[in-house]
């Protein structure tokens, strides 16, 4: 029987064993000459010059019972930092020993905030009505751009002598950053031509009200791009034996840990999530800046039948897609592949496979931190 767990190992002849292995596990083939041609670099990178390899590995077996991604999974990592693979792969795997692990996708709603200044408050109620008026004529001057994103919604915010409009899109399987930018320019154009005022207004295509690439407590509370919540249970039998803690441990732990991002104002709740978001984003072709809002999860630890333990990650933003951007690269678009994140719904999809990594990463770092193995770990694997 075929090792569900990728062989382990640092000589070149583990590496041909783990592609091997994969090749079998998946029908996964590996490319071989994977630069493009620089007249295909359009749209992703100017100035270019050439290319800074990362090294790639494989993690997993993901089983995942989720709102689009169901079954066993392997998923790419491009990562320079020693024992993030082998932890995550420790995770995922007292997972699938568990039965697997459950996501739901909420949502995918992702904004654009242009906000209007107007010489005096009387205004702002004037605008807002209009806007509501004439919804229809403006979603569709901004759905004139594009054909995969929808408008679903504006909300109004007033403040001041101004109004910040919130341009909430659906944009399908793209990221969708440069969508409703666009989207919205057009709408806001459509807006200054229609909407007569005499005594003048102006307005900014951005107010960073979005949050777009920042940590943002509007983003915790309501999302930005895809929402997903992932949860387990894990056996406490499995715990100690993979981890040497128990499940009371893990959430004393926990416990300790939350009072620390207290004190210190961390926005979300959890010890690393940046790390799982970041190796799956450069393997798959994203932007990696979008980490920085996206790094907001909430994790949480629940002792459940005594001993076992309950484990929960909530992430309000996900900035991922399936088409566009650098997903069009050779190796990422294979890498997409490879976890069968193509067509109809496949961001969602990667979305709640982004998150369930994510949460086996928080439980392995939980788990050497309360087994106080974490300095150990880092010293064997972390360094040469």
């Amino acid at each position: 029987m075929l090792r569900v767990r990728p062989p382990g190992g640092f000589k070149k002849s583990n590496t041909a064993k783990r592609r091997e292995w994969l090749k079998e596990k998946t029908g996964y083939q590996f490319l071989d000459g994977v630069p493009e041609e620089p007249d295909e670099l359009k749209g992703i990178i100017e100035n270019h010059v050439g290319y800074v390899r990362i090294p790639m590995s494989v993690t997993g077996p993901l089983l995942i019972h989720g709102t689009y991604a169901d079954g066993i999974f392997y998923v790419p990592l491009c990562t320079l930092e020693g024992t993030l693979t082998l932890s995550m792969t420790r995770g995922l795997f007292a997972m699938y020993l568990s039965g697997g692990i459950k996501t739901v996708h909420i949502k995918q709603e992702i904004s654009r905030s242009p906000i209007f200044i107007f010489d005096d408050i009387d205004k702002t109620k004037m605008f807002v009505n209009w806007i509501e008026d004439h919804y229809d004529e403006i979603k569709s001057a901004a759905e004139s751009t594009t054909k995969h994103g929808k408008l679903l919604r504006i909300d109004k915010y007033p403040s001041q002598n101004s109004i910040i409009l919130d341009f909430l899109y659906d944009t399908g399987e793209a990221a969708g950053q440069n969508m409703v930018t666009i989207a919205t320019y057009i709408a806001c154009k459509y807006i200054k031509e229609k909407f007569e005022d005499s005594s003048g207004y102006r307005y900014y295509l951005e107010s960073n009200f979005s949050g777009d690439k920042n940590p943002a407590y509007k983003t915790l509370l309501i999302g930005r791009s895809h929402q997903v919540i992932a949860s387990a249970f894990v056996k406490n039998k499995i715990l100690t034996r993979m981890f040497r803690a128990s499940a009371r441990e893990f959430a004393d732990g926990w416990i300790q840990a939350n009072c620390g991002s207290q004190m210190a104002g961390v926005v979300g709740s959890n010890k690393h999530v940046a790390n799982a978001l970041t190796a799956i984003y450069l393997a798959t072709g994203q932007d990696a800046a979008c980490v920085a809002e996206n790094a907001l999860g909430i994790m949480s630890y629940e002792v459940r039948n005594d001993d076992d333990l309950y484990v929960n990650l909530t992430m309000p933003s996900i900035s991922v897609g399936t088409v566009g951007g650098g997903t069009r690269l050779k190796q990422q678009k294979n890498n997409l592949k490879l976890m069968g994140c193509t067509g109809k719904n496949s961001s969602k999809k990667l979305a709640e496979i982004i998150c369930a990594c994510a949460m086996a990463l928080e439980l392995s770092l939980g788990g050497a931190i309360a087994s106080d193995e974490f300095a150990i770990s880092h010293a064997n694997y972390g360094r040469q």
